[in-house]
């Protein structure tokens, strides 16, 4: 694996993975709340095909974690983030594969810099909106907004928190050693920085509805961070996007069936990537 240190918008240092031979086809993947590049461990088979780029958003995991709330609230600094990535590692027509929050940056992306650039976007458990945007109907019960503990400056709360969190994105227990990971992952993103990351009020939907790249939409039926009907609903957005709802699966479906996600990325990857210019 490959590491680089890459700056984003607004100067901001950030860590990126970077796996499989550097002029194949490159899939961008992008975390959600408060996790970073680990979650993706399973994907890393895609590495034998795929240019696989995996990066820690800005105040998670060992990227940079400015103090300064702007530095989160900005949907222009997110959308540089990504664009950043792209250029600093001359990514042709990437795909960008977003879980949850990883929704957010990746529309920020798209709303600052548009389409052209990309083949693709996957979209998995990914939310529609932060703030005040955001909507009853698209908050599941066990939102990371419906715990204050998670966004504690005490540790012995926030840490019980994050683990109920953790176990919250899926439906079965996954290993104890990843859950372990995931957890300890969580924990690198401070108090402060989680607290901004819902700062803004922004409905991306439109954005969304603009995309006319291809498109897939994934999400776990039994999704309780997430309610399913905002994967439905992303599908609905987005013209011609394809829309796989996973039975038996939660927050996290690439953790719970990697197999099959793997398999469904890489079909729809050899489709976007056909009709790339």
């Amino acid at each position: 694996m490959r590491e680089h240190r890459i700056k984003g918008g607004g100067g901001v240092e950030l860590f990126v993975t970077d796996q499989g031979e550097i002029d194949a086809p490159a899939l961008v993947l992008v975390h959600g709340w408060s996790q970073s590049h680990i979650c993706w461990q399973a994907q890393s088979k895609l590495a034998e095909t795929y240019r696989l780029i995996a990066f820690d958003l800005r105040g998670h995991g060992a990227s940079q974690k400015p103090e300064d709330t702007a530095a989160y609230t900005d949907t222009k600094l997110w959308g540089a983030d990504i664009d950043a990535v792209i250029q600093g590692l001359e990514l042709k027509q990437p795909i960008l594969v977003g879980w949850s929050y990883g929704g957010r940056v990746i529309a920020s992306y798209l709303d600052g810099f548009g389409d052209a650039a990309v083949s693709g976007v996957v979209l998995s458990g990914a939310i529609l909106a932060i703030g005040d945007a955001r909507e009853d109907w698209m908050v599941g019960p066990a939102s990371s907004g419906m715990n204050k503990d998670l966004y504690s400056d005490d540790i012995a709360r926030r840490q019980p928190a994050t683990e109920k969190f953790v176990r919250d994105c899926t439906t079965e227990a996954l290993d104890d050693s990843l859950t372990e990971d995931l957890v300890a992952s969580n924990m690198q993103c401070p108090a402060n920085v989680r607290r901004a990351l819902f700062a803004a009020n922004w409905d991306f939907q439109p954005v969304y509805e603009k995309f006319s790249k291809p498109a897939l939409v994934i999400h776990g039926v039994e999704d309780q961070v997430v309610e399913p009907l905002v994967g439905i609903t992303i599908s609905e957005l987005i013209d011609g996007s394809d829309l796989v709802l996973y039975e038996n699966a939660g927050h996290a479906a690439f953790l719970e069936q990697p197999e099959r996600f793997n398999t469904d990325l890489s079909s729809f990857a050899t489709t976007a990537f056909g009709a790339a210019p």
